[in-house]
């Protein structure tokens, strides 16, 4: 199975307090790239791109009160093809599991992730983004027919 992700993207946009600036300064240099996308993000960050970008921003809960879990939910459902997400490896996080449970979800989904700028700027740049890319979705039906086998009585 195939998604066309072709423009508009449906974009996550995530950021570590220490990296909120870096995701704004980010953000700003691609505005051009951001403006022709759907924007979603957690809490405080949605809000300060929403301010400094002049673009609309779908905004989640703040990451601790569930931002990330409800962004991973939306990527479960497949409706998010790509997520920006600076986070800060220095600090610790009291929401981790939250995090990580995020970044698990979008490796099982194959959703492309940017991790800090560098990897950022590659992606947007890539010539797949300006037309029609096919993402592959895994098939789980394996997987999801032993979990119903494994649960039925013997």
């Amino acid at each position: 199975m195939t998604i066309d992700a072709s423009p508009p993207l449906q974009i996550g946009l995530v950021a570590h307090d220490n990296k909120k600036g870096d995701l704004v300064e980010w953000a700003r240099y691609n505005i051009a790239f951001l403006a022709r996308h759907n924007l979603w993000a957690t809490g405080t960050t949605g809000t300060l791109l929403e301010h400094e970008l002049d673009l609309p921003v779908e905004k989640l809960q703040s990451g601790p009160l569930g931002g990330d879990q409800q962004l991973g939910a939306l990527i479960a459902e497949g409706r998010i093809d790509f997520l920006v997400f600076f986070s800060d490896p220095l600090e610790p996080q009291p929401h981790d599991p939250d995090v990580k449970a995020l970044l698990r979800l979008a490796v099982v989904w194959n959703i492309p992730i940017a991790c800090n700028r560098a990897s950022a700027d590659l992606m947007v740049s890539s010539p797949l983004l300006e037309g029609s890319y096919e993402r592959t979705l895994p098939d789980y039906g394996t997987y999801l027919d032993r979990a119903l086998e494994a649960d039925e009585p013997a």
